[in-house]
């Protein structure tokens, strides 16, 4: 079969400075897509920037006989997203391919949270994703044509100690991922959520030695496909880490049903309710709402 390609495509990469963004970048490039390199070049804790690094990523892609643009503008707020989607409009004519993976860690224990902890990484990832696709999800619509790939984690999907704010964001992610694959079906958008495991600066601690298996180029694959025009899927979430791929999903129990429910019937019948055996994936909630509406006959 024929190798993926993305010829005529242009792809915003948020984040693409270092670290799983810049592989983004570099394989896309690589495969014909031309890109704007968004990175504020801030700490991992989201403080000061340089522009350094996305004009780096820029030249490599450049030097390398590809095309690409450095951005340094900053997802955290509606202005700056507008600002990302602009400089693909005015370098490039058009925006295929939004791939949301900017990110920076603020961890706490949950006690110890406070709102100067939880609000920047809300407004890195959860409204950086909003204010960078928003803009560009009106392009995509008039053309009837978008790929969207947000970044969540599995401290989101399954949960990290000391990571409520991180874990908030990207668990929201998914929520924002659902339904943004099912408003843009019918304008051939497709929206997919992607949760990495691979050594980065943000990451290289918690990793340790086994961070040298997990290398950041092995997801890029995944991400990659996604974007691709002959993608079939939307709105799933995959694991990528170290050359495995494997896809999270969203379970519903068969469940218990009693008309005249009552507290010690939860109570009574609770291993019932949490057993596994004959759950369904439903993609949205109208497959939740025609079971329960068989049940309630």
């Amino acid at each position: 079969m024929a190798d993926l390609g993305y010829d005529g495509r242009v792809a915003i990469i948020t984040g693409a400075g270092g670290g799983l963004g810049r592989e983004h970048a570099l394989l896309l490039a690589s495969r014909g897509a031309r890109v704007v390199v968004n990175d504020l070049g801030g700490s991992v804790a989201g403080e000061g920037g340089d522009a350094g690094p996305a004009e780096r990523v820029a030249r490599e892609i450049n030097d390398a006989g590809g095309e690409a643009v450095a951005d340094t503008h900053s997802v955290s707020t509606p202005e700056g997203g507008e600002a990302v989607v602009a400089t693909a409009i005015e370098q490039f004519g058009r925006i295929d391919i939004v791939v949301n993976n900017a990110g920076i860690l603020r961890d706490k224990t949950f006690h110890n949270m406070t709102p100067d902890l939880l609000d920047p990484v809300l407004d890195v990832h959860l409204r950086g994703a909003f204010h960078v696709t928003r803009p560009a999800w009106i392009k995509m619509r008039e053309q009837s044509y978008g790929r969207v790939i947000n970044t969540s984690s599995n401290s989101g999907i399954l949960g990290n100690f000391g990571q409520s704010n991180y874990g908030a964001a990207k668990m929201g992610l998914v929520g924002l991922t659902r339904v943004l694959a099912i408003e843009g079906a019918k304008y051939n958008i497709k929206v997919n959520a992607i949760a990495p495991v691979a050594r980065t600066r943000m990451t290289e601690e918690l990793l340790g030695a086994m961070g040298e298996k997990i290398e950041p180029r092995l997801v890029s694959p995944v991400v990659a496909f996604l974007a691709h025009e002959d993608c079939p899927v939307t709105g799933e979430v995959y694991s990528a880490a170290g050359g495995r791929i494997a896809r999270f999903f969203i379970g519903l129990t068969p469940g218990y049903y009693n008309p005249q429910l009552t507290v010690e019937d939860v109570r009574d019948h609770l291993a019932e309710i949490r057993a596994e055996d004959g759950y369904i994936v439903p993609a949205s909630n109208s497959d939740e709402l025609s079971l329960l509406v068989k049940q309630l006959r």
